[in-house]
C-alpha cells in the first residue's frame, strides 16, 4: 500500500564521516581561550599596558604554539570604555580557563579583571572638568 522511501534519510550516517579531521573538546577550548586572550591583548595594547600585554601574549603563544600578531589598531575609544571591554574579555577568558582547568590563564584573567575594574572605578570617581570652568 505504501511506496518505499527511495532516498537516504537525513538521519543516516554519512558514508565517509571519517574523511575530515575532528577536534577534541580540549582542542576546541584551547582555540576558544586563545581567541579570547588575543582579543584581550588587542585592548590591552590599545590601553598601552605593555607588561600586562606581554604576559597575555605569552599565554596566547603557549596555546597557539606561535606568538600572536601585535599591532596598534587604535579604535580611539575612551579609556573607561576600553577598560570595560577588557574586563568583559578577561571574564570570558576566565570562564573558559576554568572549564579547561588552566590555572595560569585563570589567575592572569582574574588579575586583569581586577585591574580593569579598579581603573574603571577610578575613572568614574575622578571629577569631570568642564571646558572653561574654574
Amino acid at each position: 500500500m505504501y511506496e518505499p522511501i527511495r532516498t537516504k534519510s537525513v538521519h543516516t550516517p554519512a558514508d565517509h564521516a571519517d574523511d575530515f579531521p575532528h577536534r577534541t573538546r580540549e582542542e576546541e577550548l584551547d582555540i576558544q581561550l586563545a581567541g579570547h586572550l588575543a582579543a584581550l591583548l588587542a585592548v590591552t595594547d590599545e590601553l598601552g599596558l605593555g607588561e600586562a600585554g606581554d604576559r597575555i601574549a605569552g599565554q596566547v603563544a603557549r596555546l597557539r604554539g606561535a606568538p600572536p600578531a601585535r599591532h596598534a589598531g587604535l579604535t580611539n575609544a575612551p579609556a573607561p570604555a576600553l577598560h570595560r571591554r577588557a574586563h568583559a574579555l578577561a571574564g570570558r577568558a576566565l570562564v573558559v580557563a576554568a572549564s579547561r582547568a588552566d590555572t595560569a590563564v585563570a589567575i592572569l584573567s582574574a588579575e586583569r579583571m581586577d585591574a580593569h575594574a579598579a581603573a574603571d572605578e577610578a575613572a568614574e570617581a575622578a571629577p569631570s572638568r568642564l571646558v572653561g570652568a574654574l
